[in-house]
């Protein structure tokens, strides 16, 4: 990690991204539909309330969510976005989705692309603290003036975000950070030869429920993998891409993540973790382990 180069002086600055639901209206449990399932226990459309939420907006079933077939809701994270849009709303005075049931289709939207740009935030953030050459570091932190300015906007300005291209420019700087801090050393002895470089355009690697325990897998880009039920115990992830990796149950338990590049709170809730799980030097709160 490069910590000579502060990435809290770049756009993400002063933004919240992590979540925090006592400061949130409720956004993602109003906003978001819900689709029966491994992860939720009930239909919801877009823009109806969740049953279990109270009327201070608090989720009546949090603390056994899992046990109450609920565990998606465990494993979301708005990156912060919920409470951002709460604290923009009531500085300009305006009536809450509550208070408004007209306005609240422009309040969901709004809160559809906050998260989005937290999201590239984060991620961004995480960019920022490695090892790379000035030129690949200057233009992740020009990116992260952008966004920050773009996740500042009033909720009626969030409207005209191109979400897909600033998507495209944001993913391509990450896979530029990516490729040259994997490059730095060997890839690791478990490590297909096709997972050792950036795959472009290639698929995503599907490693459902594989046994990868104690597997060398230092510098393997797994962005995107599938890889819910695995178990990884003790498995070697120094350096390993893991932006937008399907950790869905996946055992983590004693691995080590310091070096783990685009790990968000939001995959280590969906996983299995313990006390022994090490989390990157950049984790902004530490999961709620599936035990």
């Amino acid at each position: 990690m490069n910590t000579e180069r502060a990435p809290e002086r770049r756009g993400a600055a002063a933004l919240p991204l992590t979540a925090d639901c006592v400061q949130c209206d409720a956004f993602c449990c109003v906003a978001l539909p819900l689709t029966v399932s491994a992860d939720f226990a009930i239909d919801k459309p877009a823009g109806q309330p969740c049953p279990h939420v109270s009327s201070d907006g608090r989720c009546g079933i949090h603390a056994n969510l899992v046990a109450r077939g609920f565990p998606g809701c465990r494993a979301y994270d708005c990156f912060g976005a919920g409470q951002q849009l709460t604290r923009a709303i009531r500085t300009a005075a305006r009536p809450s989705w509550r208070d408004d049931p007209a306005g609240a289709p422009q309040l969901f939207a709004a809160f559809d692309v906050l998260r989005q740009l937290h999201e590239m935030l984060v991620y961004l953030v995480d960019a920022l603290t490695r090892s790379v050459s000035p030129v690949v570091w200057g233009r992740a932190g020009d990116l992260a003036d952008r966004i920050g300015e773009l996740a500042r906007r009033p909720p009626a300005g969030l409207a005209g975000v191109d979400i897909p291209a600033e998507r495209v420019a944001v993913g391509a700087v990450l896979r530029e950070v990516s490729a040259s801090v994997r490059a730095a050393d060997p890839p690791g002895a478990d490590v297909p030869r096709t997972l050792r470089r950036s795959r472009g355009s290639g698929a995503a690697a599907d490693w459902s429920g594989r046994h990868l325990s104690g597997a060398d897998l230092r510098g393997a880009d797994l962005a995107g993998a599938v890889l819910i039920g695995a178990d990884l115990r003790g498995a070697d992830l120094s350096r390993t891409d893991l932006r937008g990796a399907d950790l869905r149950a996946a055992d983590l338990r004693g691995v080590d993540l310091r070096e783990a590049l685009y790990l968000t709170v939001a995959q280590l809730g969906s996983a299995r973790t313990d006390d022994a799980t090490r989390l990157p030097t950049l984790m902004l709160v530490a999961p709620d382990p599936l035990r």
